[in-house]
C-alpha cells in the first residue's frame, strides 16, 4: 500500500503515484457494508430518477410521428431507394389524437428547443446545489419537467410557439439535474466505490431511453399520442415523493443511516474536500484537467446526440425498418449502454481497490474503450452498405462500448475537486451540450439525398471528434485532487 504522504500529493502527474486517498484512510474505519446502505438506496433512487428525466425527453421524438398531419411532412419525405424495403406491411393504429400542420423546419425547431433551455442552467445549477441543497435542486428540477410534460398536450394545442417555449422551460428544469447529482455524490461516495455508485446513478438514463423509446410507440399505437406525456408525467411525481421523502443531502443529515456507514463515508472524504466558503473560479478555469474533461465530453456527446437523435431516421429512411421495428431496434443499442455502464463501474473500481491501479489509469483506459471503440464499429456501420443485421450490431458495440466512458472522463470531475464538483459537471456539460444543438444540424446538412455515402461522411466525422477527444483525455487528464480544490494554497489546510 501506497504510503500516505504519497497518496495525498494532490498535484502529482506520475501515473505510477497517482493513487487514491482513501486507501490511507479506510482501514480505520471498516468499510460499510454495500446491503441495505443508505449511499447504495441514495444510487437507486438516482437510478430511477434519470430514468424518468431521460423517459421525458425522448418521448417527445417518438410521439411527434403522430402529431404532425402526414401531408405536410409528404413532400418532404426523403427515404432513400439504396437498401430495398424488407419490412412487413404496417398495421393500422390509433388515430385519434390531433394532428398539426407543421413542416420539418418547425419539428426541428420543436426538438432543438430543449436544449436551449438546458444549456443556460448548468452551471448555475452546480453552483446552487452546495446553496440551497442538491437534493432540493434535483427533485425540483425533474419536478418541473415533470409537470411541464404534462402540459405539453395543452400547450401543443395553444401553437407551436407555446409548444418550444414549454420544452425549452424543460431543458431548464433538467439543466440543474447532472450538477446537482455530481454535488451530491461529493458528499456521499467514498472514492473507491465512486465509479460503482455514479455508473449506477447515471445508468438511468440509458434504461429511460431504452425503455420510453418503444414504449412510447406501443402508447401511441393502441391509445393516442398524448398518453405518452401523461404516463411519464405522472411516474415523475411519484418518484419526486419518494425522492423527497428518503433521501438527505449528507450522511450527516440522513434519518436512518447506520453508525459504520456514516463514518466510513466522513472518513473517506475527510482529506478530500475543501472548508473554504467562495469558489476558486480563476484556477478552475485555467486548469489543464478540467480542459481535458470538458473536451471528451464535448467529443463524446457529439456522437452520443447524433446517434440518439437520427438513429430512429437511420434506421427508417436508410435501412427500411417499419415503425413498429424502428421503435425497439433503436432502442437496443442504448440497453447493451446500459449493461456495460453497470458492469464497468463495478470493473473500475475492482481494478483500483483490489488491482492497485491508480485513478488516473483507470480514467485514461475506460475512456479510451469508451470513444475509441465506439468510433471504429461507427465507421464500420457506414461501410457494410444495407446488411441490415450487421448494421443493427454495429450500432449496438458501438453504444455500448460507450458505456465504458461512466467510469473515464464522466467521473472525473469528482477525482480532481470533489468539493466543486458539481460546478466542474456544469461547465463541462455546457460545451457538452452544444454538440445537442448543432450536431444534428450538421448531421441533416451532410446528407440532404439520404444516400449511404452521406451517411459515411455523418459517421466518420463523428467517430474523428471521438477519437480526438480520447487522445486529448488520455494526454492532459489527472486523477488526483488538485491544489486549487483544497485549501493548501489559502492556508486554511491543517
Amino acid at each position: 500500500m501506497r504510503s500516505p504522504t504519497r497518496g495525498l500529493a494532490p498535484n502529482d502527474g506520475e501515473e505510477g503515484t497517482d493513487s487514491t486517498p482513501l486507501l490511507q484512510d479506510v482501514g480505520r474505519t471498516e468499510t460499510a457494508p454495500v446491503c441495505c446502505s443508505a449511499r447504495y438506496n441514495l444510487a437507486v433512487l438516482a437510478f430511477f430518477g434519470f430514468f424518468v428525466l431521460y423517459a421525458l425527453r425522448v418521448n417527445l421524438s417518438v410521439a411527434l410521428v403522430d402529431m404532425v398531419d402526414s401531408n405536410t411532412t409528404l413532400t418532404n419525405n426523403r427515404t432513400s431507394k439504396e437498401c430495398p424495403e424488407h419490412s412487413t406491411p404496417i398495421k393500422v393504429h390509433n388515430q385519434t389524437g390531433k394532428k398539426y400542420q407543421w413542416n420539418a423546419e418547425t419539428q426541428g425547431w420543436i426538438l432543438g428547443s430543449f436544449f436551449y433551455g438546458y444549456i443556460i442552467t448548468q452551471i448555475p445549477g452546480g453552483y446552487l446545489a452546495s446553496k440551497v441543497g442538491a437534493k432540493l435542486l434535483l427533485g425540483y428540477g425533474i419536478l418541473c419537467t415533470t409537470i411541464l410534460t404534462l402540459f405539453t398536450p395543452i400547450a401543443a394545442d395553444l401553437g407551436v410557439g407555446f409548444l418550444i417555449a414549454v420544452r425549452a422551460l424543460e431543458g431548464l428544469g433538467e439543466g440543474v439535474t447532472f450538477p446537482a447529482m455530481h454535488a451530491m455524490w461529493s458528499s456521499w461516495a467514498p472514492p473507491l466505490e465512486r465509479s460503482k455508485l455514479l455508473s449506477i446513478s447515471y445508468a438511468g438514463a440509458q434504461l429511460g431511453t431504452v425503455i420510453s423509446l418503444p414504449l412510447s410507440g406501443i402508447i401511441c399505437f393502441y391509445m393516442n399520442w398524448t398518453y405518452v406525456f401523461y404516463f411519464f408525467g405522472i411516474v415523475g411525481i411519484f418518484w419526486f415523493i419518494l425522492w423527497i421523502w428518503l433521501v438527505s443531502d449528507t450522511p450527516e443529515t440522513h434519518k436512518t443511516i447506520s453508525h459504520s456507514e456514516k463514518e466510513y463515508i466522513i472518513s473517506s472524504l475527510r482529506n478530500q474536500l475543501s472548508s473554504q466558503k467562495s469558489v476558486p473560479w480563476i484556477p478552475m478555469l485555467k486548469s489543464l484537467p478540467l480542459w481535458a474533461i470538458v473536451v471528451a465530453h464535448f467529443s463524446y456527446n457529439w456522437t452520443f446526440y447524433t446517434l440518439l437523435t437520427l438513429l430512429p431516421t437511420y434506421m427508417k429512411e436508410i435501412l427500411r425498418f417499419n415503425v413498429q421495428e424502428n421503435g425497439f431496434l433503436s432502442a437496443v443499442p442504448y440497453f447493451g449502454g446500459w449493461l456495460c455502464m453497470i458492469l464497468s463501474g463495478q470493473a473500475a473500481d475492482n481494478l483500483r481497490a483490489k488491482w492497485n491501479f491508480s485513478t488516473l489509469f483507470v480514467r485514461r483506459m475506460f475512456s479510451i474503450m469508451g470513444m475509441i471503440g465506439p468510433s471504429v464499429f461507427l465507421v464500420a456501420t457506414g461501410f457494410i452498405g444495407c446488411d441490415y443485421s450487421l448494421a443493427v450490431a454495429f450500432l449496438t458495440i458501438s453504444t455500448t462500448l460507450g458505456g465504458f466512458c461512466s467510469s473515464g472522463f464522466s467521473i472525473n470531475h469528482l477525482d480532481i475537486a470533489p468539493s466543486y464538483a458539481g460546478i466542474l459537471l456544469g461547465i463541462t456539460n455546457t460545451f457538452a451540450t452544444i454538440p445537442g444543438m448543432v450536431g444534428p444540424v450538421i448531421a441533416k446538412t451532410l446528407t440532404p439525398n439520404n444516400t449511404v455515402g452521406e451517411w459515411q461522411s455523418v459517421f466518420c466525422i463523428a467517430a474523428a471528434i471521438n477519437v480526438f477527444g480520447a487522445v486529448f483525455f488520455t494526454l492532459f487528464a489527472k486523477g488526483e485532487v488538485q491544489n486549487w480544490a483544497l485549501n493548501d494554497q489559502h492556508g486554511h489546510r491543517n
